[in-house]
């Protein structure tokens, strides 16, 4: 909290936070100046409604009134329990078992989350004594905030370690853990005021809060911000954010990389230029060799060079970060024989070798951090060349798990044979040092991590095992196993006596019960006959020994269900080429067969199972649909058929054949409205009845003239030079196609009047800027944007074209809401010849608000 305060009265503008809401424009900013004042805020109010030091659960979507909401917790003395929304028909559980495991007094939130959350999740349901909403701050509350006195020893907030639904827990990390663990990630990464981070891991996850959001603070550097969505939707999104703002800094788990290797193809790689990338970071699940070889060929051609790889290695009980190599330095893989490092010993073996298994090196302790290798029964230090425990002792390890002292004294305080005082942190991690470095090679524990999320397998089988009354109480285990190149989930349950028949039934339940309350995707469900999972004397499950006789062929198989079933051979069958175009020029009678024909293979390409194995009645999310999947999908057909398709209805209940109806509907219907623009004259001249938002609009007008409020404005820096002849031809022409943009409004008896005139004027004004400050810049952009229209007279779209010597030019479009928004100004201007090739030139500019100024005078 210091340090943002002390940031705070220096930074000036400085703007450490840029949040692009839909993953390619911004959306919402913040300086270190306006995150104090509206953190004091939002204090103040807690500290009013006495909640200094109470637990209290952060729920929000992604953007930055989460970074506030925590900040605003840091500043009361509460401790943040940082979670995520649930969703329509999952993830109550999750929250409601957080809350009562750290008793939360209160939620934060947004207003509009609030009244989603509303209709289905009372604050009594979780436990609380209230909402917050935090989206109505007001500025002058923040007089009223009174410092809590925090020190290093301070709890900050609890970093819950899963969503589970039956024995979550949350790490208690304090300040002097936060602070002692960015400094060692400054450090290792090789960070620096200079660096620019962009980010799209989730908030409430530990990589994506104190790597992404808490050190470019701690720092002085920026950070760039999307939503995990964005990222799934279209990985390109990712990669051109740090194109595009330089980054130096950025990552995420192993299989963010595969993504972008497979989604991101070799023609849209063209645009990219990932020269500045100097540290990619790889943790939170499985680093594996052969994805740091296809990502770094892959983008090479881009500047990508592969010493930026950086595989790293934390967990949550040790606040984030534990070890990592050295900054710039290529990453370190050796192959050793699988046989001997499944007797936990280690011995190097040919790359050609059938016997050879990569293992990537994840450097060293930093930050005073200590790793040793450890015996887990005998708690001594394991001798060179062998595979044990990864225990870890320093500044960093957190205090515990809340409320859990027997769990805290097993995990967080155990001591090393030989070692006297000093306590370490059993990881339930395997692995090995060679020559300093860290190999992870496995765990002791049960916990499944699937893309990047731990996933306790007690919670899955009990989610397996209530699903369809065939299924056997305590009859299940859940495991991964390594599939194409990352980790999967398999559930493998007993089948009730007599009940075989219901054997396909009750697969799909557990898949979708799966998908729905974990957001996992099920790699097989296999079903097997009663007594076939191994248990212990005292009847407790062998998952380890179930997984063997899984992966040998041994278990007696009633029902296998999945990828790894039946057909997992068969690659999905390709995607056909069609778009909207396409389907709309087929008779009517056939589109609607040829579309979900279709969406059956892009569905099955997402989710990878063959395209036969989905039934079009059927729920996608009993097929296992993930958020992961749902995004790819989503971004696809949106990208196909240039129709918004809702995540929520894809992860809720929509099945093909439905999805298929509601996409035809609006192609048809947009069809149909496109058909009826064409058929009015061509130069759309003439007097035309108001709608129903423009009449409002104009009407709030007269209330307040001359109010710019309702200009939708942008700006752009160009790289090089701009034709400025070919930007006035061009405009004209998008003027001459688009006739709102030639209309004026007037009063008439009363009675608005829209006029739309054969011909208008562009309003294009270019001036020479080379000798200006970025402040007198700035004031000609709120010029150009907050400058009143005539309404009467027209004409209602400007543009301002200043050049800045070496700095290429800076463009500056305004326009009056009631001729455009900013969909619309995109038809309008990317479809025009000579500006849709220009767009990749394009950084955007954020238009500062003018001060009061009400003689208007810019």
């Amino acid at each position: 909290m210091e340090v943002l305060r002390a940031r705070a009265s220096v930074a000036g503008p400085w703007r450490v936070y840029t949040f692009l809401g839909d993953g390619e424009n911004e959306s919402a900013t913040l300086t270190c100046g306006e995150l104090d004042r509206r953190a004091r805020a939002l204090a103040s109010r807690l500290q009013a409604r006495g909640l200094a030091g109470e637990r209290v659960l952060l729920l929000y979507p992604p953007g930055l009134d989460y970074v506030v909401a925590f900040w605003g917790c840091l500043y009361a003395g509460a401790v943040a329990v940082p979670a995520y929304p649930p969703g329509a028909n999952r993830g109550h559980s999750r929250v409601a078992a957080m809350a009562a495991d750290a008793g939360a007094r209160a939620a934060l939130t947004t207003g509009s989350l609030l009244r989603r959350l509303g209709r289905r999740l009372a604050a009594s349901d979780l436990g609380l004594a209230e909402w917050l909403v935090t989206d109505d701050l007001d500025p002058g509350e923040a007089a009223r905030w009174r410092d809590p006195g925090a020190t290093a020893e301070s709890l900050a907030f609890l970093q819950y370690t899963s969503g589970s639904t039956a024995a979550p827990k949350g790490v208690m990390v304090r300040h002097g853990h936060l602070l002692e663990n960015e400094r060692s990630i400054r450090l290792a990464f090789g960070q620096s005021a200079a660096s620019v981070i962009v980010g799209w891991l989730p908030l409430y996850h530990d990589m994506g809060l104190i790597g992404n959001v808490l050190q470019p603070l701690l720092i002085g550097a920026s950070c760039i911000l999307m939503p995990p969505l964005a990222f799934l939707e279209r990985p390109l999104r990712w990669l051109s954010a740090i194109s595009r703002y330089r980054a130096t800094t950025s990552g995420g788990p192993n299989f963010a990389y595969e993504l972008c290797v497979r989604k991101i193809p070799p023609a849209e790689r063209a645009g990219l230029d990932l020269s500045c990338w100097s540290s990619a970071f790889n943790g939170a699940e499985p680093v594996r060799g052969e994805t740091l070889e296809r990502f770094s060929a892959a983008f090479a051609p881009c500047g990508f060079r592969r010493p930026a790889l950086y595989p790293c290695y934390g967990l949550a009980e040790a606040t984030l970060f534990v070890s990592g190599g050295a900054p710039g330095a290529a990453p370190v893989v050796r192959h050793v024989a699988a046989s001997e490092l499944a007797r936990h010993r280690v011995a190097a073996v040919d790359a050609a070798s059938p016997e050879a298994r990569q293992v990537v090196g994840c450097g060293h302790a930093w930050g005073g951090s200590e790793v040793r290798i450890v015996d887990p029964e005998a708690g001594r230090e394991c001798p060179a060349g062998r595979v044990g425990e990864i225990w870890v002792a320093g500044p960093s390890v957190a205090g515990g798990y809340w409320n859990r002292p027997e769990e805290t004294e097993r995990t967080f305080r155990a001591r090393l044979a030989g070692v006297d005082g000093r306590l370490f942190l059993r990881t339930g991690d395997l692995g090995f040092l060679q020559g300093g470095e860290l190999f992870v090679t496995g765990r002791l524990k049960d916990l499944i991590i699937v893309r990047g999320r731990n996933h306790y397998p007690q919670d899955v089988e009990l989610t397996a095992q209530r699903s369809h009354p065939a299924l056997r109480p305590r009859g299940g285990a859940a495991f991964s196993v390594e599939a194409g190149g990352e980790e999967r989930l398999v559930v493998v349950h007993e089948l009730e006596r007599h009940r075989e028949s219901e054997a396909e039934a009750a697969a799909r339940a557990v898949r979708q019960a799966i998908a729905e309350e974990h957001d996992a995707q099920v790699y097989e469900v296999v079903l097997v006959a009663a007594g076939a999972v191994p248990l212990t004397s005292s009847g407790k499950v062998r998952r380890q020994a179930c997984r063997d006789d899984y992966l040998a062929g041994r278990l007696p198989i009633a029902l296998r269900s999945g990828v790894g079933g039946e057909g997992a051979g068969e690659a999905p069958e390709p995607a056909p080429l069609l778009d909207a175009n396409g389907l709309l020029a087929l008779d009517p009678a056939q589109r609607r067969d040829r579309l979900a024909a279709d969406l059956r293979q892009r569905a099955a390409r997402a989710l990878r199972v063959p395209g036969a194995s989905l039934d079009a009645a059927g729920r996608l999310v009993a097929a296992g649909l993930d958020s992961l999947a749902a995004a790819e999908l989503r971004g696809e057909l949106e990208a196909a058929f240039g129709v918004p398709v809702s995540l929520p209805d894809l992860l809720g209940g929509a099945s093909l054949d439905e999805l298929a109806a509601e996409l035809l509907g609006r192609l048809e219907e947009g069809a149909g409205l496109a058909a009826e623009e064409e058929a009015r004259p061509a130069s759309g001249a003439g007097r035309f009845p108001f709608s129903y938002g423009q009449k409002a609009l104009w009407f709030l007008d007269r209330l307040a003239p001359g109010d710019a409020v309702y200009n939708v404005a942008a700006a752009a820096r160009v790289r090089g030079e701009v034709d400025e002849a070919a930007l006035r031809r061009a405009l004209a022409r998008i003027v001459a196609r688009h006739a709102e943009l030639r209309a004026v409004f007037a009063e008439e008896d009363g009675e608005p009047v829209q006029s739309v005139a054969a011909t208008s004027a562009v309003e294009l004004l270019a001036v020479d800027g080379s000798g200006w400050s970025e402040a007198e810049l700035q004031a000609r952009l709120a010029g150009v944007a907050y400058r009143p229209f005539d309404l009467a007279r027209g004409p209602l779209l400007r543009l301002a074209l200043f050049r800045r010597g070496g700095e290429g030019c800076v463009l500056a479009l305004a326009v009056h809401h009631l001729v455009a928004d900013f969909q619309s100004l995109a038809v309008q201007v990317f479809d025009e010849p000579e500006l849709a090739p220009k767009k990749e030139l394009l950084t955007p500019v954020v238009l500062a608000k003018p001060a009061d100024d009400p003689k208007n005078e810019l």
